[in-house]
């Protein structure tokens, strides 16, 4: 037996009715990036690890930025 699926089947999903809620939470993760990119370049002579920042900032979405202002600015040495 074999099954085939095409999108006809799939339920209609209205992308206008969601962009209210999708698009502040994709603005917030887009600034929490840039501002933890920016501050871990303003104090990278300070900073050890920075390409595992690098990646945990950008592959983690939000959670990323939130992990490397809670953890990441503890290390290295303060000015």
């Amino acid at each position: 037996m074999t099954l085939h699926y095409g999108l006809d089947d799939l339920p209609f999903l209205d992308i206008e009715a969601l962009l209210p809620l999708i698009l502040p939470i994709v603005i917030i993760s887009l600034i929490l990036i840039a501002l933890a990119m920016a501050d871990l370049y303003k104090n990278r002579q300070f900073r050890d690890h920075k390409g595992m920042w690098v990646l945990i900032i950008v592959f983690g979405n939000t959670i990323g930025p939130v992990l490397y202002f809670v953890f990441g600015r503890k290390e290295g040495k303060r000015r």
